[in-house]
């Protein structure tokens, strides 16, 4: 659905062998213990997919939003956790690459498989309001500034190379006259308060992270001062929603397949048959299948729509991370009811597929916000 060129689907087949070998074996240890899917990671980093969408002119494969969806779709199929990681990735190098005077440094080291980045946003003042830090930059007036800031829930803490926070402007008068810099895991000031324990996406670290006086230079400035919200909004909203459906699509798909396993391969001894001869349980999985194919076309709409653009290109990308999400918790609880009992005791990874497909829900943007952003939308009334 995807519509890839011949080239992406070289690609996306690359993705699924290195998957299947590297990423999958280790799903079930990462969701058991919570350990941060290293081994994954660098298999991706070892097949050039770090560096997925940075421009070639710095070493990376200069792909766009359909590319990443695929890959991430096919990712989360074998580890949803991973594709989260992944999926900040791309978000914070698509900073880097956006800003007015790009880290060719950093753009290099990521291509090049020796940089993780990621997004350092929301704040326990302003919590999913991603848009609206609460955090002010200190200026001393010779171009170094000062950064002070709780952040909530930085995916890879403690474990990202980079890290790009958002922050008040030192001049800022209004609440979303932020700016963004890249923060360096080296840089002196950064603590991470504790590891993650989550629900679902257990490997993923998302744990809350402290700024204290850290030191960063003009040249660390990935926007003009005040001009956060541009970035948010016009780089990493787009990315984060197209790449946070498509995990969504990955899990469900994964769900369809491992239930379609389960009823042909299950049976009634006494009956000398399957639990696919039963016609409810047939519909299950057939409702579960024109779900997930429902959700996968909805996100190559919207891939088509930033594509070319056009007056519902804004309303499309707002809408798909809840629409793939709600999708996903959807058919995640289809297969727990057609699987029974077996689903419950961990049979096939259900479980894990079940609870990673809640957490997208309450990132930000959360579900309900982007509701509230829709809606906003389609009264004409600002989004933000």
């Amino acid at each position: 659905m995807y519509r890839l060129n011949d080239i992406q689907q070289r690609l996306a087949a690359d993705v699924a062998a290195i998957a299947d070998a590297h990423i999958a074996p280790h799903a079930t240890t990462i969701d058991q213990t919570g350990a941060f899917p290293k081994p994954s990671l660098t298999a991706l980093a070892d097949g050039g997919l770090w560096g997925l969408m940075i421009p070639a002119e710095y070493g990376g494969l200069g792909e766009g939003h359909r590319a990443a969806a695929a890959v991430l779709d096919t990712v989360a199929q074998r580890c949803g956790s991973t594709a989260m990681v992944y999926l900040m990735h791309l978000c914070g190098v698509a900073c880097y690459a956006a800003a007015p005077n790009p880290p060719v440094s950093l753009l290099k080291a990521a291509a090049a498989g020796r940089h993780l980045s990621t997004l350092a946003f929301s704040e326990k003042g302003s919590r999913s309001h991603f848009w609206a830090p609460v955090s002010r930059a200190v200026a001393n007036g010779d171009g170094v500034t000062k950064l002070n800031a709780s952040k909530s829930f930085v995916t890879s803490a403690g474990y990202a190379d980079g890290y790009v926070v958002s922050t008040l402007d030192a001049g800022a008068t209004q609440p979303v006259e932020s700016t963004i810099y890249a923060v360096l895991a080296t840089d002196a000031g950064i603590s991470v308060s504790g590891p993650w324990r989550g629900m679902g996406l257990r490997g993923n670290a998302s744990a809350p992270m402290t700024l204290t006086q850290v030191t960063v230079s003009a040249d660390r400035a990935l926007t003009q001062a005040g001009k956060g919200l541009d970035m948010m909004l016009g780089v990493v909203l787009p990315l984060f929603q197209i790449g946070s459906a498509a995990i969504a699509v990955g899990i469900a798909e994964a769900a369809v397949q491992a239930t379609i396993a389960h009823v042909t391969s299950t049976r009634f001894e006494e009956a000398n048959s399957s639990l696919a001869d039963l016609p409810t349980l047939r519909a299950q999985v057939a409702r579960m299948r024109i779900e997930t194919d429902r959700a996968r076309a909805h996100l190559s709409a919207v891939l088509d729509a930033l594509e070319q653009p056009g007056p519902a290109t804004q309303l499309f990308v707002l809408e798909a991370k809840a629409a793939a999400t709600e999708a996903a918790v959807g058919v995640t609880d289809l297969a727990m009811r057609t699987c029974g009992g077996a689903a419950f005791g961990g049979a096939r990874g259900l479980d894990r597929l079940f609870r990673d497909a809640r957490a997208p829900i309450v990132m930000a943007p959360t579900s309900e916000a982007a509701y509230e952003f829709i809606g906003r939308a389609l009264c004409g009334l600002p989004v933000f």
